[in-house]
């Protein structure tokens, strides 16, 4: 052993060999004498969260992480969109929470009318006024200037909203809706009518609407000389 290998130096935590000052390496083992100094634990409320330790300010891993999670969300909700049971659901949820608003149609015909009880009686914005049926079958059309979602529709049934009256004359109690959009795609929905006086509304959630035929498939009341009666059928568009 030489002088300047004298073991006045610290041991080798391995094996316990004492080396020289500066030296990197045990002289015996050769296991490294130089470690890397451990980071003190973390107190036990560091642990938990929302306490954790963060990463250092600037490292860019969390920016990298939110811009990541992001995009997941992004195109998840992107897709959920392009699924036609998303759509419909995204779009029901918007005419709960959205506002609703009358609007008119430019145009109103009836397959069939008894005299004096026109099919523009049906959207006059009065009760005591009908559109009168001859018979099963009888429909009336309804078109609009521009397309809207239809949220709902609303029918007054009968010759009057006063009970005595409306059991006077034959009203409906069967209808369907047939809708058609700007696409040209017809949807179409059997509506059953409580047989007394007062508004029944119809929920039906259809985007892009340009038309709507009502057509009675049947009614209560009927007789000689008694047209089946539509009151009034309002229609409601989201805001």
């Amino acid at each position: 052993m030489t002088a300047d290998e004298e073991p006045d130096g610290p041991a080798c935590p391995a094996c316990g060999t004492p080396n020289l000052p500066g030296r990197r390496f045990c002289r015996r083992c050769a296991a490294p004498l130089q470690t890397r100094e451990q980071p003190a634990p973390l107190p036990w409320w560091r642990t938990v969260w929302p306490f954790r330790r963060r990463v250092r300010s600037g490292s860019g891993r969390t920016l990298r992480r939110t811009v990541l999670v992001l995009a997941v969300v992004g195109l998840l909700f992107a897709g959920f969109l392009l699924l036609p049971a998303g759509r419909y659901l995204f779009e029901d949820v918007r005419d709960k929470l959205g506002g609703t608003a009358e609007i008119s149609p430019a145009e109103v015909t009836a397959s069939a009318q008894a005299p004096g009880h026109p099919a523009t009686a049906a959207v006059d914005g009065l009760t005591n006024k009908y559109w009168g049926a001859p018979e099963l079958g009888s429909s009336l059309t309804c078109v609009f200037d521009k397309p809207f979602r239809l949220v709902g529709v609303v029918v007054h049934t009968g010759v009057s909203k006063e009970p005595q009256e409306f059991r006077q004359g034959a009203r409906p109690t069967r209808a369907e809706l047939i809708v058609t959009t700007a696409d040209g795609k017809v949807r179409e929905k059997a509506v059953t009518f409580t047989d007394k006086p007062g508004p029944q509304t119809v929920q039906t959630g259809i985007s892009d609407v340009v038309s709507v035929r009502l057509v009675l498939r049947g009614a209560s009341g009927q007789g000689e000389g008694r047209p089946i009666a539509v009151g009034e059928v309002e229609f409601f568009k989201r805001t």
